[in-house]
């Protein structure tokens, strides 16, 4: 009696877990067909935050909302499978999340290095740029419109000004900072007035009106060590 009723439940198990994982394959592939983009509210996304969350790619509520961090969490995830990273979730993106095993270098924790490594080497492209006051173009900057160059140049669209750029992405602490990070510092004005990008070796990268160009600086420079605000990651 004891073996029937063990050999049931065995059964009745097999048969829920069978149901459970044909109807969870079922929902996703029923997304699959819907192309999304940044400002979409729908149970698509939601299903979209659930797998790039599962594979580590997206790390903030799951609520159906195609913001600034899904989109972010989109591109790391294109890039990491090697389709086009435009943050929009269409046909290539869906069946590569389908296909994902999760043995990319995101989901082992070094995906963050390389990628930030990629936006500070890049930012150092303009060294010597000057500082336009307005400027968000290769012929002059401002610190927040160098930001904005920037990371527009790896696919992420952030506001334009320092202060809005501020509370993106992750905080971090001093020790935590990467390259590609995010530092503020309140300058000529309370708040983050001033913004620039950490390259390691202590150093960040910014334009500064001080000394009228892109100029690399030690974050350990008094000036700004007393006005430092903290540190984000923009990406993953």
């Amino acid at each position: 009696m004891c073996l029937k009723i063990a050999k049931l439940n065995i059964g009745l198990f097999v048969f829920t877990f069978y149901i459970i994982f044909m109807f969870s394959n079922s929902a996703f592939a029923s997304v699959e067909t819907i192309t999304l983009r940044q400002g979409d509210v729908n149970e698509a996304v939601y299903a979209l935050q659930n797998e790039l969350k599962k594979y580590g790619f997206y790390q903030y509520d799951v609520d159906g909302k195609f913001g600034l961090n899904t989109r972010l969490a989109v591109v790391q995830f294109q890039q990491a499978v090697g389709i086009e990273e435009d943050g929009i979730v269409g046909a290539s993106t869906w069946q590569a999340l389908r296909n994902y095993s999760g043995n990319s270098d995101v989901s082992r924790g070094r995906y963050d290095r390389s990628y930030g490594g990629q936006i500070a080497a890049f930012a150092q492209k303009f060294l010597g740029v000057p500082y336009v006051w307005g400027g968000s173009a290769a012929s002059g900057f401002d610190c927040s419109g160098f930001i904005y160059y920037v990371f527009s140049n790896h696919g992420i669209t952030l506001p334009r000004m320092a202060d809005e750029q501020y509370n993106f992405g992750r905080h971090v602490s001093a020790a935590e900072i990467q390259p590609g990070d995010l530092v503020f510092y309140s300058t000529y004005t309370p708040g983050p007035s001033h913004v620039g990008i950490y390259v390691g070796n202590g150093q960040f990268i910014h334009a500064s009106s001080a000394a009228g160009e892109v100029t690399l600086t030690a974050m350990s420079k008094p000036y700004y060590q007393a006005r430092f605000l903290g540190a984000f990651r923009i990406i993953r």
